[in-house]
């Protein structure tokens, strides 16, 4: 039987998990493709009652994994289950004391919660023996045989199988916006109006804070301010701005976005100014940049108790947000396009009990 490379298997893997998958960098890791493979070349799969430790993905070489005889396999797999194995040929893909993240992370965390990996049932959590192999369905996906067509087709009916509606809905809104930065992006704002941004994944951001954010968080949103990168304005309300008495200053330091939410009190008791920043590549609104903003803000006349401040990212799987919110400001909040329905507050302040937080 022909088996799929590393390289191979890793590239299904990233096609079979898309942007926006929970956990994807578990089970699209290199790491992770070395233990489908080693499943593979075990014959660990659904049904056969064949089952892997996770030292022995550790203890498979490049040299084991060249040779591909059915007897060849079958010895390596007896005896890389023993303990004391040492390996015939070539060097130990990881050392022994590496099966712990791929126990943890890429099966526990990774491939058992969306069943890509079953476990075996009926031994202790002590025991020695194998207890992990590939889902059948899944194991079908690696069939060296599959054409590109066939493999996405398969791909599709998986996800949909064994992943969650929320994980599928949060997929394609990646994808969605991964398509549509690869063109002009038309945002339609709360009166309306819509205006052209240049293609971009800033844009494809820009787009949901006010298609998505704003209607779903604000209760009368408007657009004050819109710019994109370059400094480029791209609306600017100043009839509103004059009605609320705000002077927008083009040269200040100002955030991407603007959003105005007039609320329901005609007084303007519940008037509430929110700073957006979308971050495509960098630029969260940290302490140092809310504390501008702050001052900026009320320069132009807003008052602080209306000032809210938010940094939008496409997903919490990015490498921008996981870089980012350790720097992320206290007293903001972050959204994501992926999870529309959904805010983190960083909340700021003393500290209080749980249930007074419900």
């Amino acid at each position: 039987m022909t088996i799929l490379s590393v390289e191979q298997i890793q590239s299904r893997l990233l096609s079979i998990f898309p942007e926006g998958t929970e956990q994807r960098t578990y089970i699209t890791r290199e790491m992770a493709a070395k233990t489908v493979f080693v499943c593979l070349y075990a014959n660990a799969i659904e049904g056969l009652d064949r089952w892997i430790r996770p030292n022995q993905v550790c203890r498979m070489t490049e040299a084991q994994a060249a040779i591909m005889g059915d007897a060849e396999r079958e010895k390596w797999y007896v005896a890389s289950g023993k303990n004391g194995f040492v390996p015939p040929v070539g060097v130990p893909w990881f050392a022994d004391t590496t099966r712990e993240p791929i126990r943890d992370e890429t099966m526990g965390d990774g491939f058992l919660p969306v069943r890509a990996i079953i476990e075996r049932q009926g031994i202790p959590t002590t025991s020695s023996k194998g207890r992990y192999a590939l889902e059948e369905g899944f194991a079908a996906l690696f069939a060296a045989s599959l054409s590109a067509d066939d493999f996405n087709v398969l791909a599709v009916a998986w996800r949909a199988n064994h992943l969650t509606k929320t994980a599928l809905a949060r997929q394609a809104l990646i994808a969605g916006g991964a398509l549509s930065a690869g063109g002009a992006v038309q945002v339609q704002f709360p009166n309306g109006e819509t205006r052209a941004l240049s293609a971009g994944p800033s844009s494809v951001i820009a787009k949901a804070v006010i298609e998505q954010f704003a209607t779903r968080f604000l209760k009368k949103p408007h657009v004050l301010w819109l710019s994109e990168s370059g400094n480029k304005v791209v609306a600017r309300d100043e009839r509103l701005a004059a009605t609320l008495g705000i002077v927008i200053d083009p040269s200040k330091a100002l955030p991407d976005i603007i959003l105005v939410d007039l609320g329901d009190d005609a007084g303007g008791s519940d008037l509430l100014v929110v700073f957006a920043e979308v971050v495509a590549t960098d630029g969260p609104i940290n302490r140092q940049r809310k504390e501008a903003l702050t001052v900026v803000a009320m320069d132009a006349g807003f008052e602080e108790e209306h000032l809210a401040f938010m940094t939008a990212f496409m997903d919490r799987s990015t490498s921008q947000f996981k870089k980012a919110i350790v720097e992320i400001a206290w007293g903001s909040y972050v959204w994501l396009v992926s999870e529309p329905d959904h805010i983190i507050d960083m909340r700021n302040g003393t500290a209080k009990k749980l249930s007074e937080l419900k």
